[in-house]
């Protein structure tokens, strides 16, 4: 479990406690047990097995894939996939390649909901690209953690100039949420519009390292 869920799970025990204790009847403990169930279980953070092979690109995030598509960025045309985290997911964000964090880059915004398109660009979100190394050299892979209507706060751990290896927690984005990842044009996808992945496991694209190396 993230940390998160023990402190505000463990703080909401100790608020129903006072409140027995002061009004000796367990009815006014009732809403505060439930939501500390909620963010004991909201806050779940459960083993992932990693899949291994060459230029293999697993899902950041838990959620329902949302879209598909080619878009233009200043290096040329890359693919997008693009995923929706609900509050009944794991928040919990994995790395989708190993490889050195070439930029983390913050970004204010709206909080849009997270299924509107506009959501992409517009919310506050953390940009980050991975450039590949060992199994995954070559590829350079960018992941988006995306705010949603409910998020209010983005997490990620590391910095410009780190490791990380593919399925690495990373961070995580409390509530509703999305994360957006941009693949290579050539990355072969595995996935469509309206499969559920987990974040760390399911492979979303595939890279044949002799087309980029």
């Amino acid at each position: 479990m993230v940390r998160d869920g023990y402190i505000y799970g463990l703080s909401l025990l100790m608020v129903a406690a006072i409140l027995v204790w002061f009004t000796s009847s367990w009815i006014w403990a009732v809403a505060p047990v439930l939501l500390a169930g909620f963010f004991l279980w909201f806050f779940r953070d459960p083993h992932r097995t990693i899949p291994s092979g060459s230029g293999l690109i697993v899902s950041p995030g838990d959620g329902l894939v949302t879209e598909t598509a080619i878009i233009a960025t200043p290096q040329g045309p890359r693919q997008r996939i693009s995923i929706f985290l609900s509050v009944f997911d794991v928040h919990v964000n994995r790395a989708p390649i190993g490889g050195i964090l070439s930029q983390v880059r913050y970004q204010n915004g709206k909080y849009l909901n997270a299924m509107n398109p506009d959501s992409a660009e517009r919310n506050e979100q953390n940009i980050v690209t991975v450039r590949g190394e060992d199994a995954d050299h070559g590829i350079e892979v960018t992941f988006k953690q995306i705010a949603g209507l409910l998020a209010r706060r983005i997490v990620f751990r590391y910095g410009e100039g780190q490791t990380v290896a593919r399925g690495q927690r990373v961070g995580l984005i409390k509530f509703g949420s999305r994360v957006d990842v941009v693949v290579p044009a050539e990355a072969v996808l595995r996935v469509k519009v309206g499969q559920r992945v987990k974040g760390g496991e399911s492979v979303l694209a595939a890279v044949d390292r002799g087309v980029i190396a």
